[in-house]
């Protein structure tokens, strides 16, 4: 009798997809799940521990024919899901750049899901175009962003995807805008540039819009600058191409690179791309919201004289994946290059020019309710929090940084801008285990038994791949433990591991438990050394 009343609840279940007390029944179980899992999310190994293919053997190879219970998927879940996870809300995770969850951002991703609406325009849902505009100027008020990147000012903002939708967007506005000034022959001659640090996303996004890959220019950055770009470098990578009949026309600066978290010299970029009338994109991913901290807002100056400005609200404002925001000040030209017409569209809200429609914003047609959970997460916590939040994290870094700084088996191999520190083994110590073949004075710059930079002949260090060959060995033996996780970068020819600090759960603790580790896989593998 059992089984066929749960056939039955099945059944309704299925004729009925959005049964409220079915809804409200699993809802519960759903919540409940994830509340034990971040309960206990510390008794995971950080890095899944799973072998490639493994779930096409734990999982059937075919879809059910009838319905299943919710208890017995969320079982599944537990069973062969999660130990398939890399567990990015680790307080022991510290790889990449931290894609940050909180209670009020899992809460605004399931009202986004329950309204299910497609704001594609104004009409189709006036609260989801007018919120998020809201949510864009509340945010370039906390950034202190210039009046003119603003919907007060005649420019606007919009919630993107992610970093490279944005850069798309903004490269085919600066695309049309140049070609209609130019005429559209030029196109094969447009020219972009980057640094060598640039995140990948932007060559891909400028092959997309249809740059001609030869005509990416990614300027050189060096340790002297920090790793960030050199205004200098792009004005004479800026006049060789003028030279060559080639027509300048964009330009990626970057506040927080992926590998070093470095900073682009903003406000000297944009006076060079200036005098050529280049249009001026500052890629803020990782670093942009540490700017609503009055410590680090002036890493941003010069952002007036920028054209576009976007950073990732999923990184520190606690709103979980998929929140990039994006301001342009021309936002006539971002509509003119990705406007979508069709006549089931047009509306008289749309045509009285009244109205945003967030389409024309964008790539696609379609689009989620993001500004939801924006703005659930700036309500239920507030700028001075936000404000604590990210400087606490700032705060760890520095005291990784000072651990580091303690054992002079290490060295920071960059500065330090926020909350990642790149570091490694020191050159020195293998240097002392007579590993050396050769002398330099400073870092260890030896590649192929060929000095670099000129350095003067002074004092022994192993070759580069010899370096970097031990600091890979020891994140490997790291990571393979599953108690913490991180990942590494190469600048200047240097393996750098970086410990990224930003886990919603991470404390003090979680910090010296790492350092502890780093510390104990360097003494064995030291020990092994010849």
């Amino acid at each position: 009798m059992g089984s066929l009343k749960s056939e039955e609840a099945l059944e309704s279940n299925c004729t009925n997809p959005l049964n409220p007390d079915e809804l409200r029944r699993q809802g519960h179980m759903i919540i409940d799940f994830l509340a034990d899992y971040d309960k206990t999310i510390e008794d995971h190994p950080v890095c899944s521990q799973v072998e490639p293919g493994y779930l096409s053997d734990a999982l059937p190879r075919s879809p059910p024919y009838m319905p299943e219970p919710l208890e017995r998927i969320v079982d599944d879940i537990r069973k062969h899901i999660v130990p398939g996870l890399t567990h990015w809300q680790s307080p022991n995770f510290f790889g990449y750049y931290q894609s940050n969850a909180s209670t009020a951002g899992i809460l605004g991703e399931i009202l986004c899901s329950g309204f299910g609406v497609v704001g594609f325009s104004w009409v189709s849902s006036p609260a989801a175009t007018e919120l998020e505009s809201l949510v864009m100027e509340w945010l370039g008020e906390m950034l202190k962003l210039p009046r003119p990147f603003l919907f007060s000012g005649g420019g606007g903002g919009v919630i993107h995807g992610n970093t490279c939708e944005a850069i798309i967007c903004t490269l085919a506005a600066a695309r049309d805008k140049m070609l209609r000034e130019s005429g559209e022959k030029n196109i094969t001659k447009l020219v972009v540039y980057c640094s060598d640090q640039t995140h990948c996303a932007f060559k891909k996004a400028a092959q997309v819009v249809g740059i001609n890959a030869r005509n990416i220019r990614a300027i050189n950055t060096t340790k002297v600058t920090e790793f960030g770009m050199c205004p200098s470098s792009l004005k004479q990578a800026i006049a060789t191409d003028i030279k060559e009949g080639l027509v300048p026309l964009y330009l990626c600066a970057t506040v927080g690179t992926t590998s070093t978290s470095a900073v682009d010299p903003v406000k000297e970029l944009c006076r060079v791309a200036e005098e050529h009338n280049v249009w001026v994109h500052v890629d803020a991913a990782y670093a942009g919201a540490a700017c609503i901290c009055p410590e680090y807002r002036g890493l941003i100056d010069g952002v007036e004289l920028a054209n576009s400005f976007s950073f990732n609200a999923h990184k520190w404002f606690l709103t979980g994946l998929d929140c990039c925001c994006l301001w342009v000040k021309d936002s006539a030209a971002l509509r003119q290059a990705l406007s979508s017409q069709a006549e089931y569209l047009r509306n008289k809200p749309s045509e009285s020019k009244k109205v945003i429609n967030y389409k024309d914003w964008q790539i696609s047609l379609s689009r989620r309710f993001r500004a939801l959970k924006l703005w659930l997460v700036l309500r239920s916590h507030g700028v001075a929090n936000l404000r604590k939040y990210i400087l606490s994290h700032v705060r760890l870094a520095k005291l990784f940084e000072e651990l580091v700084g303690e054992d002079d088996r290490f060295e920071v191999v960059c500065k330090r801008n926020f909350a990642l520190v790149c570091f490694r083994i020191s050159p020195s110590v293998l240097s002392k285990q007579g590993l050396s073949t050769g002398y330099l004075s400073g870092d260890a710059s030896i590649d192929n038994d060929n000095i670099k930079d000129e350095h003067t002949v002074k004092e022994p260090v192993t070759t580069t791949s010899n370096i970097n060959d031990v600091n890979k060995r020891l994140l490997e033996e790291i990571n393979g433990t599953g108690q913490v996780f991180m990942t590494h970068a190469v600048v200047g020819g240097v393996y750098a591991i970086r410990f990224a600090v930003g886990a919603t759960l991470v404390q003090e603790r979680h910090v010296r438990l790492a350092w502890k580790l780093v510390q104990g896989h360097a003494d064995a593998i030291l020990r092994d050394r010849p």
